[in-house]
């Protein structure tokens, strides 16, 4: 079996980190809507206050009042995910940029897909394999009792429940189908107008109250997320490996490439996180 040094002579690069992970955090819309932090630790910590010293008025010449702040932490630790893509021996062999980028675009897309899948679908049975999402925050982030199909009122309380929290928010995430029930909206009775508006040249445009309306797959249907980038993490560590096996696909003249990299996520003030769904 080769290692990652073999890859870099297929494919002409001098690192075979980057053929992984900047595709990665393109395809994937968790890694988007969070801010994503890269280490080379274990186990990442976020410090967390959660709750201020106090301030009060104060005569002239009196004491000031003494307070501390509580403090806490948030622990992260990345889990593996892998991906594995099959190429031809020909395609391996070309060092040109087009088949690195081919390859690496392979293995980003089954990643993200399950990194997405990690932070927007339903909670996992073992966070000791796969990481905690969103819905495995269950009753600690801020439901809104109603179908976000249904139009855009569920998306303002929304937004003043995020500001209730003293946070913004700066995406909302739905399945495909609300989206397109959202999309067929339009701004009164007898009106061919989309609610979302038309652009000139972007078609529909998805967003509610100018904060982007995004789109996945990953999400459970008939929810929305209304998500503050400053209070979700997503923790990547840099220990990227990446093997190449010629053996395993001997008799199709086929190389496999497997990568391999850590992801979790930290949600630092899960209140501020705002989930649209309509009660069960």
């Amino acid at each position: 079996m080769a290692n990652s040094s073999t890859l870099k002579t297929f494919l002409g690069i001098t690192e075979a980190g980057p053929l992984i992970v900047q595709p990665v955090e393109r395809e994937s819309l968790a890694l988007a809507v969070s801010t994503l932090v890269h280490t080379d630790a274990g186990t990442f910590r976020f410090p967390v206050v959660s709750a201020d010293p106090s301030a009060a008025w104060t005569a002239e010449n009196a004491e000031i009042a003494v307070s501390e702040a509580t403090a806490d932490e948030v622990l992260v630790i990345p889990r593996k995910v892998a991906g594995l893509s099959i190429v031809s021996n020909e395609l391996a062999n070309d060092t040109s940029p087009e088949a690195a980028e081919v390859i690496g675009n392979g293995l980003a897309r089954d990643i993200a897909k399950q990194i997405d899948r990690a932070f927007f679908g339903v909670a996992p049975a073992n966070t000791n394999v796969q990481p905690g999402g969103l819905e495995y925050l269950a009753a600690a982030v801020t439901t809104i009792a109603a179908d976000p199909a249904a139009g855009i009122g569920a998306f303002i309380d929304a937004l003043a429940a995020a500001e209730a929290h003293g946070v913004t928010l700066d995406s909302f995430v739905t399945d495909p189908a609300t989206a397109a029930a959202l999309a067929k909206l339009t701004t009164g009775s007898g009106s061919n107008l989309p609610l979302f508006g038309v652009g000139a040249t972007n078609g529909i445009e998805r967003n509610v109250l100018g904060v982007p309306l995004l789109v996945s797959p990953s999400v459970v249907a008939g929810t929305a997320w209304g998500i503050p980038k400053a209070s979700v993490f997503s923790v990547l560590r840099n220990d990227v490996t990446v093997d190449v096996d010629k053996s395993a696909y001997f008799s199709k003249d086929q190389t496999a490439i497997r990568a391999i990299l850590r992801v979790a996520f930290g949600f630092v003030q899960p209140a501020a996180i705002i989930k649209i769904k309509a009660a069960a």
